[in-house]
């Protein structure tokens, strides 16, 4: 599927459940790769803060993202609509710090953005495919969360409270379509106790019950009743049935648990990409879904790096092997780099290094513990690189390449004797002048040993 926008801009406002301020959000449409994006736009400078779970400041009823000293509270509703409704590139401007909450659930979002239509882009919707089971459990809370490989989106929420009040309960989406009317009305949750000690702290100065199921978990006179409406600035409440206040009516019989994985929707988009994966999760809250979508969000970012991973067959003919190399470098024994080139076009080559115990520095490096030196893997790099734009030259052999500038040099692993090094050296920016800056990796196999971001440049001889 190619990535998805909304065809125009649309309005929504309320209040919000915390700070009780009361906003107006516009929805526009945004270009490809654009991502999910917040704007205070009632703040100097108008600043942006991308959703990301590297933005998060706060879990503490709810997610709160910070860029600077902008902050949005409260996004996991309007991104689980926007997730649950595959839109992948939406600016979101607002004029307060919150979003509304509307009645606790993503139904708003999702009614006003289908409204305003959702259209498919040109590029190619990027994924991060769940390919071996990730992992995290909270002792202290004895929360759970499981990733498996999977096709598709699936997600299951199981949530216990140690009530008896409220039973354990389980809901599960196997299917992105059904989140419209499956998920996306099940409103928020709060236990009575819960509920007084928020209003004692000064919080959900939004909240009126008309937002959120009441969980009647301890017995109440009707003096204590009448005074949480007092609070709440309502005319009474009173316990209609057991364990639950007769402020509304629960949709499902497990509302509760597919409020939690409607929060996991949300808190999960943070990571970035659109997850194809089972996603399995016990007793979850918004600080553990957030820790466990920073431990996601850590392997999209392996993953991403590990696919672009060369793929070396030596039965295949170089394009340039050593003595075609000696004709464009200067280098000669025992400081030639690289043994023959595999691959090359005009944004990236390919080169390979055999490291043999023979080679005249292992005499000296390390000698009985022979260890491929991380300075020599940069200059193998820088070999590697100089031949693609060499030969882009009308003659190769009259320039020479001279470095200027070597950044966020990392070594990952060692690299030892009887290794095969696969180098590969892509151009970031145009070659102006002479000047080439270039991302380097280098591998043994499919492992990741040294990266580095190169720049050098030819001069002729």
């Amino acid at each position: 599927m190619n990535q998805r926008t909304i065809v125009s801009d649309v309005f929504i406002e309320g209040v919000g459940l915390h700070t009780g301020s009361f906003v107006t959000m516009k929805f526009k449409p945004a270009p490809e790769n654009y991502g999910i994006r917040f704007q205070r736009m009632d703040l100097p400078d108008q600043p942006i803060i991308a959703a990301d779970v590297s933005k998060v400041v706060s879990t503490n009823r709810g997610t709160t993202l910070q860029e600077g000293v902008a902050q949005v509270w409260t996004v996991e509703h309007v991104l689980s609509a926007l997730a649950g409704l595959e839109i992948d590139n939406v600016l979101i401007e607002l004029d307060g710090p919150e979003i509304p909450i509307k009645d606790g659930s993503a139904m708003d979002f999702v009614n006003i953005l289908i409204g305003s239509g959702i259209v498919e882009q040109n590029a190619e919707r990027e994924y991060f495919k769940i390919i071996e089971p990730i992992s995290f459990e909270d002792e202290t809370t004895g929360a759970e969360f499981l990733a498996l490989p999977s096709e598709k989106l699936e997600i299951t929420t199981m949530i216990d409270f140690n009530s008896k009040t409220l039973a354990p309960q389980y809901a599960s989406l196997e299917h992105i379509e059904d989140y419209k009317t499956e998920i996306a009305p099940c409103r928020t949750f709060v236990f009575l106790h819960e509920l007084e000690a928020l209003l004692d702290q000064n919080l959900i100065k939004g909240g009126d019950l008309n937002n959120a199921i009441v969980i009647v978990d301890r017995l109440m006179s009707q003096e204590e009743l009448d005074e949480l409406a007092k609070k709440l600035n309502k005319p009474s409440v009173k316990v209609e049935r057991e364990g639950v206040l007769n402020t509304i009516k629960p949709y499902f019989d497990n509302e509760p648990a597919r409020h939690k994985l409607l929060d996991v929707l949300g808190d999960l988009a943070l990571v970035g990409k659109p997850i194809l994966g089972n996603i399995l999760t016990k007793k979850p809250g918004h600080k553990l879904n957030i820790e466990f979508a920073r431990i996601l969000k850590k392997k999209l970012i392996e993953q991403k790096k590990m696919q672009g991973v060369p793929h070396y067959d030596p039965d295949k003919a170089p394009i340039f092997n050593t003595l075609q190399i000696q004709a464009m470098l200067p280098h000669r024994y025992p400081f030639l780099m690289v043994d023959k080139i595999i691959e090359i076009t005009d944004k990236s080559v390919v080169g390979i290094k055999n490291i043999s115990i023979n080679e005249a520095l292992f005499q000296g490096h390390f000698p009985g513990n022979p260890v491929f030196p991380g300075v020599l893997q940069i200059e193998a790099m820088a070999q590697t690189g100089g031949i693609m734009v060499l030969s882009m030259q009308e003659e190769p052999n009259a320039w020479d390449t001279y470095f200027l500038k070597i950044d966020n040099a990392k070594f990952k692993q060692k690299v030892l004797p009887g290794d095969t090094l696969i180098i590969k050296m892509e151009l970031v920016a145009p070659v102006r002048r002479g000047i080439v800056q270039m991302l380097g990796t280098a591998y043994v196999g499919s492992k990741l040993v040294c990266e580095a971001d190169l720049t050098a440049q030819i001069v002729k001889r």
